[in-house]
């Protein structure tokens, strides 16, 4: 699998991991159950902790390889850089 085609899935996952955190808040929210204010806590912490872990990591990958994660700053990750 290529490099776009994976990272354009990951985002896929990323985004329906992120909208099913955010129906499952809502759904918390309205609930009348004795867990629902456990479980509408849980949602909200992981609204806000998922998306920071997430961004965690890209940073960590980027400064693993060494760089800005986009080859010589052009704003098209896929783009080659051209070192001759």
């Amino acid at each position: 699998m290529k490099k776009p085609k994976k990272r354009r899935v990951f985002a896929i996952i990323g985004i329906a991991v992120l909208v099913g955190i955010y129906a499952l808040t809502m759904i918390f929210a309205l609930m009348k159950s004795p867990e629902a204010k456990a479980l509408l806590m849980a949602s909200i912490y992981c609204t806000i902790a998922v998306p920071v872990i997430l961004y965690g990591i890209l940073l960590i990958t980027r400064n693993a390889r060494g760089g800005k994660g986009q080859e010589e700053g052009t704003g098209d990750p896929d783009r080659k850089r051209n070192d001759s």
